[in-house]
């Protein structure tokens, strides 16, 4: 195998993203992508296949394994809709850093894992576990030596954050305080979509993090359900990415807004970054901030972030209102919930 010219290439070239994977026939299809590729895109997911994009399904096994000591990325982790593109965007300016926004592997390993102990797992306990290295190693890859690599998860991916990071990893966790969450998703009619379509599976979440949980998805109305996200995302996080443990540090997103260049340079500092003012001030002085991350070509800004949040917040008074309260009833009866309130306010 290291002989063969495919697996010494792939072994050390970005350009070969393993893209994303079909569990039943244990297959990888691998995109061939430029780092500008990489560094544009707002999502590395399907919207990525255009005709100019080279592709290949191969098997699993087909492609190799890079070893424990192979570079291994750091992440970006968040509760949705809460700057973690913007943010992704701004240290990609720092230094010589490759984003993965993203990535659609990282959804495969979620599935798989939230099946693991059940009957119908098509891999085992330990097949997962090897498989969660694997694609750590692949995703750690860049176009040159030193490079670095930052993965910024979907959203859903924190349920496996602690399996990715591993011991030595370290990890942004980007969230909002409850109110500014629940106007965020009202503001935008995909935003709340999306928010609904989720909520079947993190309220099954959600469930297995409380003791006793006595709610069905049915009795929420529609911006109870937009707190329930925010409540299952925060709990996930809470219990996968501890604050208090080093590797991980939490960013209240509305914080950042008010001071970036601070905000920043911690985060810099915390992935092992050294950037120089004169780069973050140009990074936040640059089009990223007047952009909406996820689609660069329509502008947006903190000022209007906060326009739309306020018109959600008076449109929507009484329900949002309901929705804190139910958060907070929970609180009153599950310790778990109730440690997360110091972060709803």
């Amino acid at each position: 195998m290291a002989d063969d010219p495919f697996q010494h290439r792939f072994s050390a070239d970005a350009s070969l993203l393993p893209h994303m994977a079909d569990v039943t026939n244990d297959r990888v299809l691998v995109a061939l992508l430029g780092e500008a590729d990489y560094r544009g895109a707002s999502f590395l997911d399907q919207r990525l296949l255009t005709d100019r994009v080279g592709r290949e399904w191969m098997a699993w096994d087909a492609l190799p394994d890079l070893g424990a000591t192979a570079p291994r990325p750091d992440y970006i982790f968040h509760i949705g809709h809460v700057g973690s593109t913007l943010g992704s965007r701004l240290l990609a300016e720092l230094g010589d850093i490759l984003p993965l926004r993203e990535p659609m592997l990282l959804r495969t390993l979620a599935q798989v894992a939230e099946r693991i102990e059940r009957p119908e797992s098509v891999w085992s306990p330990d097949l997962y576990r090897q498989r969660v290295l694997q694609v750590g190693g692949w995703l750690g890859r860049g176009f040159r030596p030193g490079q670095r690599a930052i993965v910024k998860a979907s959203s859903v991916i924190t349920a496996i954050a602690d399996d990715l990071t591993g011991v030595g990893g370290r990890a942004l966790f980007l969230y909002v305080p409850l109110p500014r969450y629940i106007e965020t998703i009202l503001a935008g009619e995909a935003s709340m979509t999306e928010t609904l379509a989720q909520a079947p599976a993190r309220i099954a979440r959600l469930a297995t993090l409380m003791a006793d949980f006595p709610f069905q998805l049915w009795q929420l109305p529609p911006v109870t359900r937009i707190a329930m996200s925010w409540l299952c995302e925060m709990a996930t996080a809470h219990h996968r990415l501890p604050p208090t443990d080093p590797r991980y540090q939490w960013v209240d997103f509305e914080a950042m807004l008010v001071d970036p260049a601070a905000s920043l340079t911690a985060q810099a500092r915390h992935f092992g970054l050294t950037p120089e003012v004169a780069r973050i001030d140009a990074a936040l002085a640059g089009p990223i901030m007047r952009q909406y991350s996820k689609a660069p070509e329509h502008g947006y800004s903190p000022d209007l972030r906060r326009q739309l949040q306020a018109q959600s917040a008076a449109d929507h008074a009484a329900d949002i209102a309901g929705a804190i309260a139910w958060v907070e009833a929970l609180a009153a009866r599950d310790k778990t919930i109730g440690d997360l309130l110091i972060y709803a306010r």
